[in-house]
């Protein structure tokens, strides 16, 4: 299924979006009781104070709530949440803390007459958005360190939204009378749907994708094939490029925009067997020199499409990469491959990628011109390439994950 091929993306942004959710219904929450209480603290003598001290605990734990879902939402978009249970109670601690001192001192909340309105001062308050501050910090920290995992344009976004925030909670501690931390958590709200969560943009994400896959597939039907090949190989070849990601050699190259552009590439490595044809592609035999000479002729014919069909795209960084994924997936590490010889390092590192996700495909699935190999015989050709026809490291990081190999390997089987 192809909705197979996505589904690690998709449970990842599933759980942004329940996050999300969260975070907006606590937002409406907060930005309401900000509203209702800048109103009440003017009206002390005629309201209770039973009352008072009720309504702004209705807003107090949104904000803090708000804090903590902010981070973990942060967290989810880039490093992920930590899986296990001291991790996940270790982000949230700090907030249960700060909600606890919040309730504990809520009794002792003062109503403070300020120059234009009244406002509200305390313990409480103080607990209150010092959890602010701790997250929105926490979460501010994160997104500078860890911005790689966010696609470039929108990242541009979020720093100016960013910096706003910085500047209004700022001045919030220095003038408490001003009342603008709800401000502060509109515009977060409101930025994140805007730049992450829009279902338009992720509507389009997702046509724009299953048109490269209906395209891919397409080609893919002259090789005698349903297409399975191209979501099998494109999810190795993400799932060594997350692997990579990993280590500290290859931290600052795969970022989030490397990652999506992989995923968007690798189903078009095999685009130029367009120009080939059929009689050759679909012989059940063994291909004579002439024949397989005609064949190597695929990946300059693939990078030749990619640059007249994707030249005038937006996206370069999508084109150049796809072009290289095409026209390099055949290049070996010892410079014995094709179209052009290149060898380590000199091949691209997304066609690196794809040489030992194609190739264990390829020898994993039945062909017109031979029957699947055996797992383990298909493992042994990847590792007996090492160094040789493939990058030591692309290699080591696929063999360490054999296990979530073979789950997309019976996934599209199933």
């Amino acid at each position: 299924m192809r909705e197979g091929f996505l589904l690690d993306r998709v449970t990842k942004k599933s759980n942004c979006n329940r996050i999300f959710d969260a975070m907006f219904i606590f937002a409406d929450l907060a930005v309401l009781f900000d509203g209702v209480t800048a109103c009440t603290v003017n009206f002390t003598d005629q309201i209770p104070r039973s009352l008072n001290v009720a309504l702004h605990f209705f807003m107090f734990l949104p904000y803090d709530i708000f804090a903590i879902l902010l981070f973990m939402y942060w967290l989810s978009v880039t490093v992920g949440i930590p899986k296990s249970k001291w991790g996940k109670y270790g982000c949230i601690l700090p907030g249960v803390i700060a909600i606890a001192l919040t309730i504990w001192f809520l009794p002792e909340l003062d109503f403070i007459k300020g120059t234009y309105t009244n406002y509200s001062m305390g313990k409480s308050v103080y607990a209150c958005f010092a959890c602010v501050i701790i997250y929105c910090v926490l979460t501010i920290g994160l997104v500078i360190t860890q911005y790689r995992y966010i696609p470039k344009n929108k990242m541009r976004a979020l720093a100016t939204t960013l910096a706003c925030i910085i500047f209004i909670l700022s001045l919030q501690v220095v003038f408490p009378e001003v009342l603008l931390t709800s401000v502060a958590i509109a515009m977060i709200t409101i930025s994140i749907y805007l730049n992450m969560e829009n279902p338009a943009i992720h509507g389009l994400e997702h046509y724009q994708h299953e048109m490269v896959m209906g395209f891919a597939t397409l080609v893919e039907n002259k090789d005698d094939n349903t297409g399975g090949h191209i979501r099998r190989s494109s999810a190795y070849a993400v799932l060594i490029a997350k692997e990579l990601r990993k280590r500290e050699k290859y931290k600052k190259v795969i970022t989030r925009d490397y990652l999506d552009n992989l995923e968007q590439s690798a189903p078009m490595h095999d685009i130029g067997k367009i120009g080939i044809p059929d009689a050759i592609l679909q012989k059940p035999g063994k291909l004579t020199a002439e024949e397989f000479g005609k064949m190597k002729e695929h990946p300059v014919i693939g990078g030749t499409i990619i640059r007249d069909t994707f030249g005038h795209l937006f996206n370069g960084e999508y084109e150049n990469m796809a072009y290289q994924v095409a026209t390099y997936h055949h290049e070996k590490w010892n410079g014995k491959g094709y179209p052009e010889g290149l060898s380590g390092t000199d091949i691209p590192l997304c066609a690196r990628i794809m040489a030992v996700a194609d190739v264990f495909d390829a020898v994993s699935a039945k062909r017109c011109y031979r029957d699947a190999m055996p797992l383990g015989k298909c493992y042994g050709i990847i590792e007996s390439g090492r160094g040789s026809d493939f990058d030591p490291d692309i290699v080591d990081a696929f063999m360490e994950n054999r296990d979530q190999v073979e789950k997309i390997y019976y996934r599209e089987r199933g």
